[in-house]
């Protein structure tokens, strides 16, 4: 694990770019880190029915209610925000960090909000070495805000939550994003019902599981006072009504009990397509246990790799833009048995040598 002295330089990766550029007409997507055949027809039913209110402002209560009621916590902790990603913007606004430290390779947007709101990065760069498997005296002691991806996107890594918990400390706000949490099975990692951890800060998304992506509904859980000045630095009606109706739909014991059949047929789906990755030579797996719904996988000349994938009609997430890795990794989408055989095939295909001229 390597731990940089100075600020990392804010143009040496594109921490815009995200899966969704990799995709377009006519491609199966492995791009993009939403679940398959989603929304399901019964959450659009209840968002479509919440339509008949839209000439009234949103009432976020009886959602947040039942977030709070979802992970045993009082409603005064929790914020319920535009995506989990309006977290990272607001997070920004409302802290104002001597030492703000982004535990990489993970999603970028943490380091992107910090930056354009003016303050100073540093990174912690995990290695392929050691499995991107986190070491907390890594992060320096002075770091009085740090944020970290559980399990970690791009690299499937789940960190144990005993590991997780010793970043903690008075005087520091500890940011976990468990975006993907609810797609392991059991949630066996969460902070998200801990109230006793100094400064935690627990980030979730309901795009990812339940397919609104485009609906923009996510929540942060954490300490009354942290939460009440998030919610300060956030405009008025963030959420929207149909927003609201999905994150009080996806709270419903039959929604979670949903979910959870979901994230065993995501971790059946991944060992499925673990074990066909493992069929080539010269592919590496970033770790030997992925646990998020997709796969970081490293091979040789990885870019021409995914583009000759575009043109058999497959996407995948370049990784390059993560700090951290380089130009030979790639992201894959975990999807079903069927989508992953033809994927392998036109993997294969494109890691065949051009004919020559």
């Amino acid at each position: 694990m390597r731990t940089p002295t100075d600020p990392a330089v804010p143009d040496d990766y594109d921490l815009g770019h995200h899966g969704d550029a990799e995709t377009g007409d006519g491609l199966t997507d492995l791009a993009v880190n939403v679940r398959d055949g989603t929304p399901p027809a019964w959450l659009a039913d209840r968002i479509a029915a919440s339509l008949t209110g839209l000439a009234a402002y949103p009432d976020g209560r009886a959602a947040r209610h039942a977030v709070a009621l979802r992970h045993g916590r009082p409603d005064a902790e929790v914020l319920l925000t535009a995506g989990a990603a309006e977290a990272f913007v607001l997070l920004a606004r409302a802290l104002a960090p001597r030492w703000a430290t982004v535990v990489h390779p993970q999603f970028t947007e943490p380091e992107a909000a910090l930056r354009a709101a003016g303050h100073q990065v540093h990174r912690v760069l995990l290695t392929a070495a050691d499995g991107f498997r986190l070491d907390p005296a890594a992060v320096p002691e002075a770091a009085d805000l740090v944020v970290l991806g559980n399990p970690t996107n791009p690299t499937s890594v789940l960190h144990p939550a005993a590991l997780v918990r010793r970043l903690a400390r008075p005087g520091r706000t500890l940011v976990v994003d468990e975006a993907f949490m609810d797609a392991v099975p059991g949630e066996r990692a969460s902070l998200a019902a801990r109230r006793d951890v100094p400064g935690l800060l627990v980030l979730r998304s309901l795009t990812k599981t339940w397919g609104l992506a485009g609906l923009r509904i996510g929540y942060a859980l954490g300490a009354p006072e942290l939460i009440a000045s998030l919610a300060n630095a956030q405009p008025l009606w963030a959420v929207s009504t149909p927003a609201l109706a999905a994150a009080r739909a996806c709270m419903e014991p039959s929604a979670l009990a949903e979910a959870a059949r979901a994230a065993r047929t995501v971790a059946a789906d991944r060992a499925h397509l673990v074990a066909r990755l493992r069929e080539f030579a010269g592919l590496e797996l970033a770790t030997g246990t992925p646990e998020a719904p997709f796969v970081l996988i490293r091979l040789p000349d990885a870019a021409r790799v995914r583009l000759r994938l575009r043109d058999l009609g497959y996407a995948v997430r370049r990784a390059d833009t993560f700090p951290g890795l380089g130009p030979h990794w790639l992201r894959l989408a975990v999807r079903d048995p069927r989508t992953t055989d033809g994927f392998i095939d036109a993997l294969a295909a494109a890691r065949a040598p051009l004919p020559a001229r």
